[in-house]
Order: structure tokens, then sequence, then C-alpha cells
């Protein structure tokens, strides 16, 4: 038995160490890349092939034969993207890529390494399964449905014609993203490819240097590159120093519990969880920083003419760490993936979206329960949260005093709320988690039930109802406003 825990924790650090130095293999490639291999020195069709060719040969020497998967789940999902059309493959394709997803993630859970989730095969297959559906649905709206029908977001995503299985095989598996993505839409990565910006910078700023229109070319990424990758050294610092003096396991300890206060054992909560996050802020902020060297990632420039290359960063560490909701934690914690539960089930889905859209999260996170008692307490919470500030936000706006007071105030309760949630996600297994809940007495579960029930907030699509009359009436009001002003003057002309 011992020697089967040391051959599998073996294991596991020789995955980590060959994930780390894949990407930065894929850091010092992606320089050349952007160097050598520009759309101004070289052809679509070249940057296609070297991009996908590098990619398996990275998740080849990262994850052995494992990386078949991942031409398994793309190819599957091609082929139903041919046979089926356009008006029913988006359903079929998330159906095919969240099942082969999570077939994998539960042979590997229960058959083989229970616990051993670090630098998984299936981690890339993770960031695979968001590209296959984005693309999907993004198809659908492009060749399916009406302009009508679309929001303005969905305008700017849709695609208007079928990838060649070079694109589409370039677009999930390039070597810039294949082991940790990000996701990224696909009008974007071809548009980088083909070096087409003017398909880019959807949320630009003017930069009032060039008439409101973004230079033609690119900035160098490189300052941006080395502030990143110092990010990433002073996160990987922090939690190899300090992970292993605050064990998120302590919080169930029996002796820890009866021996500490409640006050320190929250204390003792946020320390532990806080000191888990510097490990994704190592590993996202690594693979932004391998894009962007790259060239990819670019997001037009500020109001000053600063470049902007946050167009597929996962994370905001400043927003996450001093968040004063739930919502702007999670909006800022795994940006892409809140923007691919976003399109993909919140704003298509006619009921529920918010317990439809964290119960798709738990699937695709894995197989583990404590994923889906995380998700299961996080839609509690989210309803909670939004019952709190619809109903009490608005009576601490009076005075930048009360204001303060309400973000202190909201800022505990949300890296509280935060921790509690996500213990399970850490603990993985039903019985310490519930263990952990236990010591707590539910509280926070049952505090977020009563609030929810207690203040009331309109449902979603009367919201949404609310928005679109206020968007069709205010150009009559405004016309109204501005008739009424014009006979105002009229009035005061002939009385002068």
């Amino acid at each position: 038995m011992k020697k089967k825990l040391w051959s599998s924790m073996s294991h596991e650090e020789d995955i980590e160490v060959n994930f780390v130095v894949c990407q930065l293999f894929a850091l010092l490639t992606a320089f050349w890349f952007r160097l050598y291999l520009h759309p101004s020195k070289t052809s679509p069709f070249v940057r296609h092939v070297v991009a996908t060719l590098l990619g398996f040969y990275f998740a080849l020497f990262c994850f052995g034969w494992y990386a078949l998967h991942f031409l398994v789940q793309s190819g599957l999902t091609y082929g139903i993207m041919i046979l089926t059309g356009v008006e029913h493959m988006h359903k079929y394709c998330l159906v095919v890529a969240l099942g082969y997803l999570s077939f994998c993630q539960i042979t590997r859970v229960y058959v083989f390494d229970y616990g051993m989730y670090s630098a998984d095969f299936t981690g890339p297959m993770m960031v695979i399964t968001q590209k296959i559906t984005s693309l999907t649905f993004e198809i659908h709206d492009g060749m399916c449905r009406k302009e009508e029908q679309l929001t303005p977001n969905q305008k700017i995503l849709a695609i208007k014609r079928m990838p060649s299985l070079l694109e589409y095989f370039s677009y999930n598996c390039n070597f810039m993203g294949i082991l940790a993505g990000p996701t990224c839409s696909y009008n974007d990565y071809i548009a980088f490819i083909e070096g087409t910006p003017c398909h880019r910078h959807r949320d630009q700023q003017t930069n009032g240097k060039a008439n409101g229109r973004h230079k033609q070319t690119d900035p160098s990424p490189n300052i941006e590159v080395v502030r990143k990758l110092a990010t990433c050294f002073f996160s990987l610092m922090v939690f190899l120093s300090v992970c292993k003096v605050f064990p998120v396991e302590r919080n169930i300890d029996d002796d820890f519990i009866a021996t500490t206060p409640f006050y320190a054992q929250v204390v003792y909560l946020y320390l532990s969880m806080l000191t888990t996050r510097p490990k994704y802020y190592f590993v996202w902020t690594l693979a932004d920083a391998i894009n962007n060297a790259a060239g990819f990632g670019f997001n037009g420039y500020t109001s000053d003419g600063s470049p902007r290359w946050d167009l597929i960063s996962n994370l905001r560490i400043m927003d996450i760490e001093f968040a004063t909701s739930f919502k702007m934690f999670l909006d800022n914690w795994n940006i892409q993936t809140a923007h691919w539960l976003k399109r993909v089930c919140y704003e298509r889905c006619p009921y529920n979206p918010t317990a439809a859209t964290f119960i798709l999260s738990a699937m695709w996170h894995g197989a583990y329960p404590g994923y889906y008692l995380t998700f299961l307490t996080g839609i509690v919470v989210t309803l909670a949260a939004r019952a709190m500030r619809h109903n009490v936000r608005p009576h601490f706006l009076g005075t930048p005093s009360h204001k303060l007071v309400y973000d202190v105030i909201t800022w505990a309760g949300t890296q509280i709320a935060i921790c509690y949630t996500v213990v399970p996600f850490v603990l993985l297994s039903v019985g310490p988690s519930m263990k952990f809940y236990r010591s707590w007495y539910f509280s926070v579960h049952i505090g977020c039930v009563l609030l929810a029930v207690a203040l009331p907030v309109k449902p979603r699509h009367l919201r949404l109802k609310e928005q679109q009359k206020g968007l069709h009436l205010a150009p009559i009001l405004s016309h109204l406003d501005s008739t009424s002003t014009d006979s105002n003057c009229n009035q005061k002309t002939k009385a002068t």
C-alpha cells in the first residue's frame, strides 16, 4: 500500500514538473512564433499547422498517450458538426463533449488515482470542452438564427461559416492554450492567426491620438509579459512558503474545533483558503503571458493610449482579494470560464438560469462530490447576495462614509462566504466537507436561505423586460425633453 501511494505521488510530481517545463518552453516558443511566423511574414495555413503540431507535441510530452483523448474528443464533435447540421449540432456537441469529459473524469477519479488531481490530463480537456461548445453555439447563432434574435455580444461572436478541420484543431489544441487555456472566442483566435485586427478589440476605448481608431499594428507585449511573469514568480513563492503553514484540512481537525474559539476558526478559515489561491494565480497568469508573448490578447488602448493585453485574461487579482460582493468575486475569478457559462447556459436557459449555470459548472469541473457541494452552496449564497444587494445597498449610498462602511462589511462577508462555499472544493469528499459544515452548524446555508426568502428580488425575466422597456422609452423621453426645451425657448423668445 505504501509502495503504491509513493508511486502515485511520484507520478503526480513528475506530471507537475512536466507541466511547468512545457509551459516554460511554450513561453519561449511563443516569442519565436510572434517574431518569425508573424502574419506579415507567413500564411495563416503555416501558422495553423505550426501552432497545432507544437500543441500536440507539448501534450504528448506532458501527459503521454493520454493526450490522444484530446484528439478523440475534438474529432468526435467535429464529425457531429458536419453530419447533423447547424440547427441542432450545438445541443449534440454539448452532450457529447461534456459526456466524454465526464467519462474521463470519472474513470480517472474512481478507477485510477482518487485525490491526485493536480495537472491531470482532464484539465486540458475541460478547456477543449469549453472551446467546442462555444464554437458550436456561435456557429448556430451565425448560420441558423436571425440577427434580430441575437444579443449584441452574440452578434459579435456569431460565426458565418464552418471552420476547416485544420482551423478547428488549431483552435482547440494550439500550443499557447492546450495545457492551461485560457478559453477564447473562435473569431478572436482566427483574427490573431490571420492578422486581421479589425475583428478584435471589441471593448476598446478611444485612444484620442488616432481619432478613435486603434493602430493597425499591435504594440510589443514584452513589458506586459515581464509584468505577468513577475506576478507568477511572486504567486509561486507565496504558495510554496505559506500554503503548508495553513493547511485546509486543519479546519476539520477535532482538536482544532474543540479548543479554538469560533472567531479564531473564522480567521483561520480565511487564511487557509487565501493561501490556496496563489497556485491558480501562477498557472493562469503564466498561460496569459504565453498567449501575450505570441501576440495574442491585445485588446486595444485605454483612454490615455496605453495598450491593453487583457482580451483573454483569466483573473484580476486585486478585484478578487478586495471583492465586496459574491458576484464581483466570481466575475474576476476564472473570467473566461464565467464568460463561457454565461454565453452557453445563463443567457439561453429559460428557467432558473442561476441554478442551471452552477450545475453545469459542477459537471464541467469533475466527478468529486465536493465540487457539487460547493456549487450547490453557491446557488443559495448567490441568491442571498443578490437579495442583499437589491434591498440593502441603496440605503448606504447617501454619503461616502456610509458607502465605506458598507464596503468594509460586504468585503468581510464576501470573503467568509467564499471560503465557506469552496471548502468542499478543496476537501473533495463528502465526509470531510459535511464535517466542516456541521462544525459551523450550517450557519451560512441557513442564513442565506432566510435572506433569499425574506428579501424580495424581481425575477430575471421581469428585470429584463424593464430594461428593454427603459431602452425603448429612452429615445422617446429624450425627444419629448428636447421638444419641451425648444418650446420653452420659443416662448421666452416671443416674450422678449
